[in-house]
């Protein structure tokens, strides 16, 4: 956030100019709603569904987000969860907090909470290979 002065004819005022916040999401196992829905997004967390990718464990040390619908796209079509997966909208985190993996997906650091999250796609299959 940045802080700005506006200057008036008698007297000084501060303001708070904000940038627009934009909308990330998240692709993750529908086995994982309740939990998202009570915690949020939280890597620690990640025990009773694989990653989107197969993984078992968290592979970085934060949640990965996607930027915009085509990657949202990409992350469902290379569903490896072994079942559906649903799609959380991500407001509130700016994309300078935003870390790159070593494979180039982005993430961020520690927990989203849920008052930061909105269902927007669920139970979505996986698609024949």
């Amino acid at each position: 956030m940045k802080r700005g002065v506006a200057t008036g004819r008698s007297h000084t005022r501060c303001f708070l100019l904000f940038s627009p916040l934009k909308r990330l999401f998240h692709v993750t196992s529908t086995r994982n709603r309740d939990s998202i829905e009570t915690y949020g997004l939280d890597w620690t967390r990640m025990k009773d569904a694989p990653g989107t990718a197969g993984s078992v464990r968290a592979e970085q040390e934060g949640c990965f987000l996607c930027l915009d619908e085509w990657e949202v796209s990409w992350f469902v079509r290379m569903n490896n969860t072994g079942g559906s997966v649903d799609v959380w909208a991500v407001d509130g985190v700016e994309e300078g907090e935003l870390v790159e993996s070593p494979e180039g997906h982005s993430y961020v650091r520690g927990r989203i909470p849920p008052e930061l999250l909105t269902l927007v796609g669920t139970d979505i299959e996986p698609e024949a290979r």
